[in-house]
Formats: C-alpha cells, structure tokens, sequence
C-alpha cells in the first residue's frame, strides 16, 4: 500500500508535493485525475491522499466520496477554492482537512507527519476483547495469544482499522493479496473463516467479522 496518493491535475505542483514527500521516505503515488486516483485506490490503496477539487472530468468532491464509500484512509483536501462552503462541504464528505493553495509545503508535511504518527506508528490496535500486537504481528483474544498466519494478520487488522464500514471483497483482496496475485477471491472468504474460528464465540453467528452479502465484510 502506498503511504500518499497527491492527487493534482497541476503536474508540477504535483511534482514538486511528490519530490518533498519523498525526500520524507513516504512511497508517492502522483495522480493527474480523478478517474486515475479511483482506479490506483482501489487496486493498490494509500494511506493519505492529498486531493484537490478542481479536476478534469470527475471532481475532488467525487474523488472523496469514492474512498469514504471503502476506506477511513486520511484525505487532506488542498485547493484554491477557498470559500466556506467549499471548506464544510469537503469536510461533510469524510476529508480530514482543508488546507488552501498556494499550499505552503512545510505546513503540509507537519500535517503529514502529525497524521502518521497518530495514526499508523500505533504498537498495538485494541477492540473489545481482541487486542493486536502490531510490532509482534500478535493476535490476542481475552488475553489469550491466538496462531495467525501472515495474512490473517493483516487482514484483521486491515478489518478492525476500518472497523463499521463494509470493505467491498475485491478491495480487501487485492490489499491482502495483491492485484497480481495467483490465489483466486475464494482465499479470502477462506481465511475470514479461520479468522472467525479464532475470535468469535460462535463462529457461526459472527458478532465481529460481519459478512454484508454481495459486497464484503465489516467489523463490529
């Protein structure tokens, strides 16, 4: 997954955002529009995405509402679009922030820095009776360590990151596999199973791992 998705029609102000980000070691991934932004998301992810509006064809606007609809990843809207209205209706559709343009590159790398560190330099994610060990790759149910291969791992924790929202099943699997990988969609209802076998009380009736038939999972 990468770290930051810019999504900027301006390919040198987009340029210049990627250049200074990865001066930072974040993984960059530069977008020119928002179709373009939709499709990386869905097959590769990014853990912030610095979006602007006014884009060619599909809207910042769009773009936002797209990734809240299977993601609680940050999103810092940048723009020159600098009126109220534009500032609460991006932040209505899920954006963390609103910073305006010209954007002042130091402030937006401490924003960066600042959602990182609050968010994802985490030791441990702790949800009701399920606690994870993040550095260990540990899983703990009732205090009571549970096996967990690999990508059990990630995909609880990919899961309870997102907890109450539905991650559709082609998003979760190409996060946990990869878009190239060789295992077919059934690996993922497989390990689902496993999952449920490991931190429900009864597997059979989930309270945790919710399946939303047709679309994917959510954790509660």
């Amino acid at each position: 997954m990468t770290d930051v998705m810019i999504v900027e029609d301006n390919r040198q102000i987009g340029q210049l955002m990627r250049d200074f980000l990865e001066r930072e070691k974040y993984s960059v991934k530069l977008c020119t529009s928002g179709e373009e932004a939709v499709d990386f998301f869905e097959t590769d992810g990014a853990r912030l995405v610095v979006l602007d509006l006014m884009l060619p064809g599909m809207s910042g606007y769009a773009v936002c509402s797209k990734i809240r609809e299977t993601s609680n990843a940050s999103i810092i809207i940048a723009s020159a679009r600098t009126e109220k209205e534009d500032k609460l209706k991006g932040l209505e559709l899920g954006a963390d922030d609103y910073i305006e343009k010209p954007v002042d590159i130091d402030i937006l790398l401490a924003k960066i820095r600042g959602i990182f560190k609050r968010k994802y330099a985490q030791d441990e994610l702790v949800i009701g009776d399920v606690r994870l060990d993040i550095p260990a790759k540990a899983m703990y149910v009732k205090g009571v360590r549970k096996d967990v291969t690999q990508k059990e791992f990630d995909l609880i924790k990919m899961l309870m990151e997102n907890r109450g929202q539905t991650l559709k099943k082609e998003f979760l699997f190409s996060r946990i596999w990869g878009s190239c990988s060789e295992s077919e969609l059934h690996t993922l209802a497989v390990h689902v199973t496993w999952l449920r076998d490991k931190i429900e009380d009864d597997p059979k009736k989930p309270q945790h791992i919710l399946t939303v038939w047709g679309v994917g999972y959510r954790y509660e």
